[in-house]
């Protein structure tokens, strides 16, 4: 099998951005890293070589010096992190000392990262990209590929056509479980000249084509504070007030969910809500959270609709055009992932994730908006998370 990952580039924007939000704000915090597959998934031994040798490779990588320059050039990106990158490889965190784990009991992969947050950041989505790409290469034979990737080509043409007849704001966010590289390169190929389409989150897509990379912060950026602000109830605005200290009006786009969005509607202050472009919803029902930050915004005397309303959660290309429509004349734009990037009538994706699971020694918590979808590994401290958020909610010290 051929190297999956051959750029640093290869990844989401996210994960450089809140990298050196990281570097400025938190350059000594400490975390842990769980792959967690919301159902079970089974890995031959020869499958589970392959992705502990397709990490190894990527750990040799290096940042190049034209891929330096396209970082260099995106006005959000300071030169003295450039100068950091420079010298930045995942070597040092090498699966020889001990930060990176990889074990395969019984068919069941599970991947453990430990270390500087500063330098553990980037392995997210690439070990993602790396866990689909070796699970579908190894799972289908020649012929049963090409007909999926035949398929892929016929609903890509139905979606293309979908998004440039009814004018969707529309950007690529499939990385993550892609199918395999190639075929997300397909797809960016396929939609970056329709007028809509607004970008990628993968940036070496985005230099390659020269399109607009997207992407801001994630829900590891917001559940570490649970190890840096000193205090969990008050952590979510700690780490929203360090984003703007650190970005000082760029990337401005507030992830909604890490403990649900009514106790982020708490935290999202007039102080935030004005300095802040608009929210991303990543969990839960798309037309009762937009109406619900809408009636937000006019709770606190701002205008909607000079906010934006990002959709990130699971969409299809369909289900983007209902939402567009019921929230016609409000600023509303897609993140597609999955069903772009793996979409195929034959095969479900794989619904896995890799997520923070401490910061600084204390369990993170995710509580999401979407049953099913909470993570911590202490379930006391899962306990008292919900019990803060809610007393927060309700109005109570």
């Amino acid at each position: 099998m051929y190297q999956i990952i051959t750029s640093l580039l290869d990844t989401d924007l996210y994960q450089l951005t809140v990298m050196q939000a990281v570097w400025e704000k938190f350059p000594n915090a400490n975390v842990k890293y769980k792959l967690f597959f919301r159902k079970d998934v089974f890995f031959s031994p020869e499958m589970a070589k392959e992705v502990s040798k397709q990490i190894k490779l990527y750990c040799d990588l290096k940042f190049g010096n034209e891929e330096l320059d396209y970082l260099k050039s995106l006005p959000f990106i300071k030169d003295k992190f450039i100068n950091k990158l420079k010298s930045y490889c995942p070597k040092q965190l090498q699966l020889v000392n001990g930060h990176i784990k990889i074990r395969n009991k019984k068919g069941h992969l599970s991947i453990d990262i430990e270390g500087p947050w500063l330098y553990t950041i980037l392995f997210e989505v690439p070990v993602l990209a790396i866990v689909n790409e070796v699970y579908f290469h190894h799972n289908l034979n020649r012929m049963e590929t090409e007909i999926k990737e035949q398929e892929g080509v016929e609903k890509l043409l139905e979606n293309k056509k979908l998004i440039r007849d009814n004018n969707l704001r529309v950007a690529e966010f499939g990385t993550r479980r892609r199918w395999s590289k190639e075929w997300q390169n397909e797809v960016v190929l396929n939609l970056f000249r329709l007028p809509s389409f607004i970008g990628t989150s993968n940036v070496h897509l985005a230099m390659k084509y020269d399109i607009k990379p997207i992407g801001t912060m994630s829900h590891q950026w917001i559940m570490a504070g649970v190890g840096l602000a000193g205090t969990f109830r008050e952590s979510q605005s700690f780490m929203l007030n360090k984003w703007v200290e650190t970005y000082r009006g760029d990337l401005g786009i507030a992830l909604t969910d890490t403990y649900g969005t009514d106790a982020f509607c708490k935290d999202f202050d007039m102080y935030f809500a004005k300095l802040y472009d608009g929210v991303r919803q990543d969990s839960g029902d798309p037309i009762e959270w937009g109406n619900k930050m809408i009636a937000h915004y006019e709770s606190l005397g701002i205008d909607p609709k000079s906010k934006s309303y990002i959709f990130s959660d699971g969409l299809t290309v369909e289900r983007a055009k209902t939402i567009r429509d019921y929230f016609n004349g409000y600023n509303v734009s897609f993140g597609i992932g999955t069903s772009l990037t793996n979409n195929f009538a034959s095969h479900d994706a794989l619904n896995v994730v890799f997520k923070m699971t401490e910061c600084n020694g204390v369990s993170t918590v995710k509580l999401s908006d979407t049953p099913g979808k909470e993570m911590c590994e202490d379930v006391a401290q899962l306990w008292l998370m919900k019990t803060i958020m809610k007393e927060k909610v309700n109005g109570r010290r």
